[in-house]
């Protein structure tokens, strides 16, 4: 599968508590333009709209290797982590779920960034209660680099930093509470979806003008080697600059939050197949990269 011209990246070097911005090309990371130094991957997000010009001009090449980083997450930490949930045609499809005669507004919910954003190589703990049944989203990410209220989908483009590889991992067993106080609180999307490190991502930030059409990516998960999700981002319901605007009339995006657009058919659920410790994940998407985590107990 096609990987990404260069990434931006955030890695630790010789000093652990420093992070750094730098640019991965060809599975190395080398060092970025002058106007990155010092600064994170967050802070150059967040300066998005300056910094933007400079590296649209600028080429990995000749640019030292950076002997000793090692890669964390991209962002440490996005303000939100919104989600579209059922946002893939062929994924209602294996959940039985008719195909709509129109879309509608995309459905929502959040992650606390903090404690499930993770990056590529770390850990994917099953959690520690008996009977946990742990399943596999991969998923293309936005990340936002202009902020923005009510804005339209024509101008989205222009609010857009870059793409990232994400997995919204989910515990399946949590969707459903065993005994709400009444019908209407039956759903604990918390439960399901925010659990500790439930949304790892990387290994970089594509910028926005490598991808020239975010709804043309092949999109792959494989577990253990074995391919579970090959799907395309042409099969979303609510495509991307629409998803970006509609989250926009929720609350104002801001430099740096991230947004996952959805998963494809190849869910471990309407199969019965879930994660295990020691399983080994790996999400790819076409022109923005590999992510790769393994998991563990807790």
């Amino acid at each position: 599968m096609r990987m990404p011209d260069w990434s931006l990246v955030q890695y630790r070097g010789g000093d652990p508590e420093q992070l750094r911005t730098g640019v991965l090309v060809d599975d190395k990371v080398v060092q970025g333009p002058p106007e990155l130094e010092g600064l994170d991957l967050l802070q150059v997000v967040q300066r998005w709209e300056a910094l933007a010009p400079r590296l649209r001009t600028w080429t990995p090449q000749d640019s030292p290797v950076v002997p000793d980083a090692v890669l964390t997450a991209p962002l440490t930490y996005p303000s939100k982590v919104l989600c579209a949930g059922a946002n893939y045609f062929d994924h209602i499809a294996e959940m039985g779920v008719q195909r709509p005669a129109q879309t509608g507004d995309p459905f929502f919910f959040l992650k606390p960034p903090t404690t499930t954003v993770t990056g590529p190589g770390a850990a994917v703990p099953l959690p520690g209660y008996p009977g946990a049944r742990v399943d596999w989203e991969a998923e293309l990410a936005v990340v936002i680099g202009k902020s923005g209220r009510d804005v339209p989908a024509a101008e989205a483009d222009g609010h857009i930093a870059g793409y990232v590889v994400a997995n919204d991992i989910s515990a399946r067993d949590r969707l459903r509470m065993a005994t709400p106080i009444a019908e209407p609180f039956t759903y604990d999307w918390l439960a399901h979806k925010g659990q500790d490190g439930f949304c790892p991502m990387g290994p970089g930030i594509v910028p926005a003008w490598q991808v020239s059409d975010p709804q043309d990516l092949r999109i792959r998960l494989s577990v253990n080697g074995t391919v579970k999700q090959d799907s395309d981002t042409g099969q979303m319901m609510v495509p991307v600059r629409e998803l970006v605007a509609a989250a926009s009339r929720l609350t104002r995006l801001e430099p740096g939050d991230v947004i996952l657009t959805g998963t494809p058919a190849g869910c471990g659920v309407p199969r019965g197949e879930f994660l295990n410790a020691g399983d080994e994940i790996v999400v790819e998407i076409e022109g923005v990269g590999r992510l790769h985590n393994t998991v563990v107990q807790a």
